[in-house]
């Protein structure tokens, strides 16, 4: 008779016992250290004054029926002045390059109107030029 065995052949298995072992030493070292690591500090000179005084920007506001006014502001914000003014009085107006610009476009004109009060802001050598918007409510 032929005997019937079975045959369970060599089954290879991963003792993973000292891999959870080594990563839980190297987890409690870390863990150790980190708190010890401090980052780099930065000895930074003091002036009396850091910054200078914030510049209000000037206003150039597009109508409606695409004509321009130019806005000044104070440092709290209120209007101190209002001027009608032409594409043309831009080399009077804007002088400084420095002195930063919104340009702020009633919501019916046409982005062609807009874009040329831009272009204009550019060539007279306006540094910073941006588009005032009334935040949604």
């Amino acid at each position: 008779m032929a005997r019937l065995h079975s045959k369970r052949g060599a089954m290879h298995e991963i003792n993973v016992v000292p891999y959870v072992d080594v990563m839980l030493v190297l987890l409690v070292i870390f863990m150790v250290t980190a708190p010890l690591v401090t980052p780099g500090v930065i000895d930074l000179p003091s002036v009396g004054k850091a910054s200078q005084p914030r510049v209000a920007p000037l206003e150039v506001v597009i109508k409606e029926d695409r004509s321009l006014s130019v806005r000044e502001r104070d440092a709290a914000g209120r209007i101190v002045s209002d001027k009608p003014v032409t594409r043309a009085d831009f080399p009077r107006i804007f002088k400084d390059p420095k002195v930063p610009v919104l340009v702020a476009g009633d919501k019916n004109v046409r982005y062609e109107a807009v874009l040329q009060v831009m272009d204009d802001l550019r060539a007279q050598g306006v540094e910073r030029v941006g588009l005032q918007v009334k935040p949604k409510q």
